[in-house]
């Protein structure tokens, strides 16, 4: 049976340290909320640390109009080695529609993120949600899970 990157680190003579946000470390939870009044912006609704542990999410909304759409990702920022880290307004959650109440999910794939790790300096990765294609009204939540340490 082949072993996993972290247990062949544990089984290794002398054993390797496996990082915490690898195994046994504490989930954290961010939580934010926004109510959208006719509008289309990107909203910075909280910030994960640096060197987190990208777990799992869910985007929830009401109906926020008629050709509107919805997608997570991050605002511009300095990577902890001191160089600057473009806007993705759709790294966790690509664009889709918004215009019937629903919750989906956030870091739902390797490619959206799920399982990475945050590489910030000490202000964190500012997180946001983005709403556009049309004015949209109406409360937005995103809750995302992380591990730190």
């Amino acid at each position: 049976m082949a072993d996993s990157i972290q247990q062949a680190k544990i089984d290794s003579t002398p054993s390797q340290k496996v990082k915490a946000n690898e195994l046994a470390g504490r989930v954290r939870v961010a939580f934010a909320e926004y109510e959208a009044s006719a509008e289309q912006s990107t909203v910075h609704m909280f910030s994960i640390p640096n060197g987190a542990r990208l777990l799992s999410g869910s985007v929830a909304y009401d109906a926020l109009g008629s050709s509107t759409t919805i997608s997570v990702g991050y605002a511009a920022h300095t990577k902890a080695d001191g160089t600057s880290e473009a806007a993705d307004v759709d790294q966790y959650k690509a664009a889709a529609a918004s215009t019937s109440a629903e919750s989906v999910a956030v870091l739902d794939t390797i490619a959206l993120d799920k399982n990475a790790v945050t590489d910030a300096n000490k202000d964190g990765v500012p997180v946001t949600v983005t709403l556009a294609g049309a004015n949209g009204t109406g409360t937005i939540q995103l809750q995302m899970l992380y591990v730190i340490d």
